[in-house]
């Protein structure tokens, strides 16, 4: 249902009053100390843990009403907390404590041969939007990320999840309150609903940076709609290309990790490359242990002449980012060939080799243009936690600003520092 004139009035007003606020909140965190910083997140991890039943319990309705509205299984496996996930993202947190803190740090400097001093030091964007739908953590994992770094955040989590939200961001809200910061470094425009979501994106001005996470969908109506600086952070048609050298323990354990470990994240494999050579060597047991692991596979000609019952694979399966147990395979006559499958269809997230060869494992490393390029190794390795950023902003697809998982630097920018002595230009 559209809303009235008046409702919409009342909905950007609310929402100029939430970023109002949340400015004047960024103002008092960007001078406070790491120990202050660490001491709210050491709180919210103490409140998300004592939270825990609150938590689930409200989780549990969003899981329900998502099943009822015919929310996909990748979204619910998304959108569902439990008590584990729960102390999972408490210690994610915690992490965050015991990484630096980027405000401040000296990127570059000079002394000009006038004696003026220069200095290029990281400072906090200010206020932070994030746009995302049907994950909980990302309200957890923003909110400590934009704390550490110093930055104020605003968040539209979507109605899949609203129930969940409503209670992490008022728990975070305590714990922020609790050690006499601003409650409105975090806060939620969920109430607000897709007009506040509409409008967040046209605040520029109050909202320095945009980040959206999401479906392909979402994220390409943030980037096109947006007034607002946005932060891409892509979808992931991921690929895995097996080399003709590539064992076959090495390959079964990659792919099956790559692709069943959890489908519905953004790092799952959606798309395995094999090398002609070594096709009708790996793809009779990888087929039969994907299958067992409940894999549907579709498959090209190729495919399909080795492996008998596999679906036939359309140009539709090589663009899809399934996020279930999904799986489409081509067979390629060389490294050049899944190069060039992975320029064509690839959304530029991870992509992986398996090989014993060195020359060709750098040929791909050098030439696939993705924000993470990985030699034998799993593509669930893309991951902020996993690579020592503590939780993660996201993970961004485009070239400027940010590339790949983004922890604290990634929430900073910086600002030029001169100090002289009574200099004038002549």
């Amino acid at each position: 249902m559209s809303l009235t004139a008046p409702a919409q009035a009342h909905a950007a007003t609310s929402l100029v009053d939430t970023l109002t606020a949340a400015r004047a909140a960024s103002t008092v965190l960007a001078t406070t100390p790491t120990a202050g910083k660490d001491a709210a997140l050491r709180a919210i991890a103490l409140e998300l843990r004592a939270g825990t039943a609150e938590i689930v319990t409200a989780n549990h309705e969003d899981l329900v009403a998502g099943e009822d509205s015919g929310l996909s299984s990748g979204l619910i496996d998304r959108l569902r907390l439990d008590v584990d996930r729960v102390d999972a993202l408490a210690d994610a947190v915690e992490h965050v404590v015991g990484l630096t803190d980027p405000v401040g740090e000296h990127v570059r400097g000079s002394v000009l041969p006038n004696g003026l001093q220069l200095a290029q030091v990281r400072v906090p964007f200010g206020v932070v939007g994030a746009i995302y739908e049907a994950r909980p953590n990302v309200t957890v994992d923003i909110a400590a990320l934009a704390l550490k770094s110093g930055n104020a955040v605003v968040l539209r989590g979507g109605s899949a999840a609203q129930r969940t939200n409503a209670v992490l961001v008022r728990r975070i809200q305590d714990a922020i309150a609790s050690v006499g910061l601003p409650r409105e470094l975090v806060q939620t425009i969920d109430p607000l609903g897709r007009a506040g979501a509409t409008e967040l994106m046209r605040a520029r001005g109050l909202v320095d940076v945009l980040i959206p996470r999401g479906s392909a969908s979402l994220i390409q109506t943030v980037v096109t709609e947006s007034q607002v600086p946005v932060i891409e952070t892509g979808a992931g048609v991921v690929h895995v290309f097996l080399d003709q050298s590539a064992p076959l323990e090495r390959s079964v354990d990659i792919v099956l990790n790559s692709k069943v470990q959890r489908p519905s994240v953004c790092n799952a494999l959606e798309t395995l490359l094999v090398h002609e050579r070594a096709a009708e060597r790996l793809l009779p047991v990888l087929a039969d242990r994907l299958r067992a692991a409940g894999v549907t596979l579709r498959g090209d000609d190729a495919t399909r002449t080795i492996v008998p019952g596999v679906l036939r694979a359309t140009e539709a399966d090589w663009a899809t980012e399934s996020m279930d147990l999904d799986l489409s395979i081509r067979v390629v006559p060389d490294v050049d060939a899944a190069m060039a499958h992975i320029a064509q269809w690839s959304t530029h997230h991870t992509e992986s080799i398996v090989t014993n060869d060195v020359d060709t494992a750098e040929h791909f490393l050098a030439g696939v243009d993705s924000a993470v390029v990985m030699v034998n190794a799993s593509t669930r390795f893309t991951d902020g936690g996993e690579f020592g950023f503590g939780a993660e902003v996201g993970i961004s697809t485009q070239k400027l600003h940010a590339r790949g998982p983004m922890g604290l630097p990634e929430l900073t920018s910086t600002k030029w520092l001169v100090r002289g002595q009574g200099h004038i230009r002549g």
